[in-house]
């Protein structure tokens, strides 16, 4: 990127870069909007007017804070920040630009400005990072996103953090590199000190198989529930558990991500994308296990929906490819309930607020859990419930018609005897149960090898048409239920989705009447 350097071993007793002339100093970097990066041309302008140090181009506070950070990193990384007039335009203008991982691309700017460095305007070469006072560069948020987009626009050489090198290993097609300093982006860039280039990490997953602590083996009795749950995960259908306190309804929620299939490589990335933009990535770089989120019933619309000044991810995002946990539904507000119908239909959802609209994949298995009644005693058979039945009815509308006809399979959690709790009888464990979910999962994917879905909860109508006949019996099981339990067009469809899962886990190719009663029985309650 630079060229023709000259160096003058007297200032600060560093090699320095010096330049004939002074120029405008134009960098690349990037911005985010959602999911997606947007190239942002860092601009920089250095002349004999008053000493100042002026940022335009519509950023937020962390971006016009940049220039008090680039200011100190670049005197404490001995080169010299010069008492002149400074001008910083991060073009497009009218694109809003936030966070700090601009600072890289401002500090490199300034460099090349004042004759430090001579650079090529016309490099290819996307700097990212936030630089701390002492010259040390700072994981960036949104790292894995914006290579992505940059390498589909044309960029092949980066350079970020190494704190983001595992992160940026899983993308290929490009030269990337990792520095810790300002002063080691200074030294590759110069030549006298190239950075190696990071090595592409595999592309293959290690198995998530016993990485979870909740097990099936330890949910004592609840056949019914565990049956309904393995049919939930096998289709990716969403789930209600209603029973009374501590039948087990929560430990049953959290074996879900045990008995899910392992990620594919895509899905990884695709949750890995947004991890990143929300700035909760691990150490190992790459989201490998599915996501189970379970927000308390306080959180508010936009901590569940995404947003805020930066348009960050909510909870439904961050549930992608994975479990949404609500527990106790009731209590959640019913504003923030009703912020699940669209996502839950169309697997994304949009977030509209002052500072822009953009859009996340939320596309997730809702779980849910509530009690009967407020008190959680109504209908069991050793304690008395104290409730009204406008109490009742009260509490049950919390949870709005609409919300609860998304929901394809709701079931009754019963209490659990002393003797299964005593019992030594090994239940099935999560390993066994995720055997068939791969199993029908495989059937899914053979069967839509062809169309943009994976699993059954996905079909459109003209997927039902196509791939789930119902002989004349099913359609008078479904005709009968319609009637009697006045059910709605999607509730008809969504039966028909869980029906044609059971059908895949009995090895069926035609949905048969029971396996319509089931779905029906589970649609009812």
């Amino acid at each position: 990127m630079f060229l023709n350097c000259r160096y003058n071993p007297f200032i600060n007793g560093k090699n320095i870069p010096v330049s004939k002339t002074q120029m405008i100093a134009k960098i690349q970097s990037y911005s985010l909007q959602g999911l997606t990066g947007v190239p942002v041309s860092v601009e920089v302008d250095v002349n004999n007017g008053l000493p100042a140090f002026e940022i335009v181009g519509l950023g937020d506070a962390a971006v016009k804070e940049s220039k008090e950070r680039v200011r100190s990193a670049i005197k404490n990384s001995g080169r010299i920040m010069p008492a002149k007039k400074i001008t910083a335009n991060f073009a497009p203008a009218f694109l809003k630009k936030s966070g700090s991982s601009f600072d890289l691309a401002l500090a490199v700017g300034v460099l090349c400005a004042t004759g430090q460095l001579v650079c090529a305007t016309e490099s290819k070469t996307v700097f990212l990072g936030e630089l701390s006072l002492d010259g040390s560069l700072r994981q960036a948020t949104g790292v894995l996103p914006i290579l992505i987009s940059a390498i589909a626009d044309g960029y092949k050489s980066f350079i970020v953090p190494k704190e983001n090198l595992k992160e940026a290993s899983f993308v290929s097609g490009a030269d990337i590199y990792a520095a810790e300093s300002l002063n080691e982006v200074i030294d590759h860039l110069s030549g006298l000190k190239p950075l190696e280039k990071v090595a592409p990490a595999p592309r293959e997953l290690s198995s998530t198989l016993n990485a979870y602590d909740s097990d099936m083996a330890f949910v004592k009795g609840q056949a019914a529930a565990k049956r309904a749950l393995e049919i939930a995960v096998s289709g990716g259908h969403n789930i209600l558990f209603v029973g009374a306190p501590g039948t087990g309804k929560t430990m049953l929620a959290k074996c879900i991500p045990s008995i899910m299939p392992d990620m594919t490589f895509e899905e990884a990335i695709e949750t890995t994308k947004i991890y990143s933009v929300a700035g909760l990535l691990d150490g190992e770089g790459i989201v490998s296990k599915r996501p189970f989120r379970s927000p308390h019933h306080t959180a508010t619309s936009v901590a569940i929906t995404g947003g805020g000044t930066s348009l960050k991810p909510g909870e439904i995002s961050l549930a992608h490819n994975g479990v949404l946990f609500l527990d106790e539904m009731p209590e959640y507000s019913r504003a923030t309930l009703e912020t699940l119908r669209q996502p839950l239909e169309d697997g994304v959802i949009t977030v509209s607020r002052a500072a822009g609209t953009v859009k996340y994949p939320a596309n997730f298995i809702l779980c849910g859990s509530m009690n009967p009644c407020p008190c959680g005693n109504y209908g069991s058979g050793n304690k008395e419930c104290t409730c009204t039945p406008a109490q009742i009815a009260k509490y049950r509308a919390r949870i709005s018609g609409p919300l609860l006809d998304r929901i394809d399979i709701k079931i009754e959690v019963d209490e659990v005897k002393y003797a299964e709790l005593t019992s030594v009888a090994q239940a099935e464990s999560s390993a066994e149960i995720r055997k068939r979910v791969n199993r029908t999962r495989k059937i899914q994917a053979e069967r839509f090898k062809n169309d943009a879905i994976k699993i059954n909860a996905d079909m459109r109508e003209k997927h039902i048409v196509k791939y789930c006949h119902l002989t004349g019996e099913c359609e008078k099981i479904l005709k009968t239920a319609y009637e009697n339990l006045g059910l709605s067009p999607r509730a008809r469809s969504r039966i028909i989705k869980v029906a044609r899962t059971i059908a895949d886990m009995d090895l069926y190719d035609e949905i048969q009447p029971q396996h319509v009663l089931e779905a029906v029985n589970y649609r009812n309650g």
